[in-house]
């Protein structure tokens, strides 16, 4: 597994030595752009003054300042950016798990240690984690973001989990619903609750790319697939609620 980041855990006076590794991938069934007739649609890099395609190592990063100037920036500008997060995840505190809104989680990453001095305080933090109970908060900035993020024990190693910053949560504005409900509804939806409680989340697969194989089968066969029924709007509340809790009785 190649690692996306090499650096320090910080926490206190202690200093880890870690490397981040992406914890998740896309199984899903890879699609591509093609034209009509099947050809892939390629996407090339043109820089707009010479009208001309440009090879990877000529392209930089560049900010464009209000009179329109362009203030060009290249990696090694970048690896001297005066920023202590860019080497070192900073444990700023400790934290319960609930009080992390689920909104802000990004991306997950394992954390490994880096080298033989790494072992001691990397399994000290992961058990101290583990009996404290709590998540540690840190920042950190991975390729040209720094983002908030969290520690947490997982399978005896670290799981560093980014998160969005919180003013990057968009207001969700009026789409709220503010129609009542009754007494009688909530007694039946919890009812409803109560027999649907437990799922096993490690069971459960992706029926999208189960689907999207057969239309791929059916499509190449030069045969068509018939749409899925579309769910039918609810009429009669209670009569729903009803029927759903004697249909999960009977599973």
């Amino acid at each position: 597994m190649r690692s996306i980041w090499s650096g320090f855990v910080s926490f206190g006076l202690v200093t880890i030595p870690v490397k981040l590794y992406a914890a998740a991938e896309d199984a899903r069934t890879p699609l591509h752009e093609v034209h009509t007739c099947g050809s892939r649609i390629r996407h090339r890099r043109v820089c707009e003054r010479e009208q001309r395609e440009v090879p990877q190592e000529e392209i930089r990063r560049g900010w464009e300042a209000p009179d329109g100037r362009v203030v060009v920036l290249d990696a090694g500008d970048l690896e001297h950016l005066p920023l202590p997060s860019k080497r070192t995840a900073e444990v700023l505190g400790f934290v319960d798990d609930g009080d992390v809104d689920p909104l802000l989680y990004d991306r997950p990453y394992w954390a490994g240690p880096n080298g033989d001095t790494a072992q001691r305080p990397y399994a000290l933090l992961v058990e101290a984690l583990a009996r404290h109970g709590t998540i540690a908060v840190c920042k950190v900035a991975i390729r040209t973001r720094e983002r908030l993020a969290i520690l947490r024990p997982r399978h005896g190693m670290l799981v560093l989990h980014t998160l969005r910053w919180p003013e990057e949560i968009r207001d969700p504005g009026d789409l709220s619903s503010s129609a009542p409900v009754t007494d009688r509804e909530l007694a039946l939806a919890e009812l409803l609750m109560d027999q649907l409680a437990g799922v096993d989340i490690g069971d459960l697969r992706d029926e999208y790319a189960v689907a999207l194989e057969q239309l791929i089968v059916a499509k190449g066969s030069g045969r068509e697939l018939e749409a899925g029924l579309e769910p039918e709007p609810v009429v009669d509340l209670m009569a729903a609620l009803e029927r759903s809790i004697r249909d999960a009785r009977r599973e």
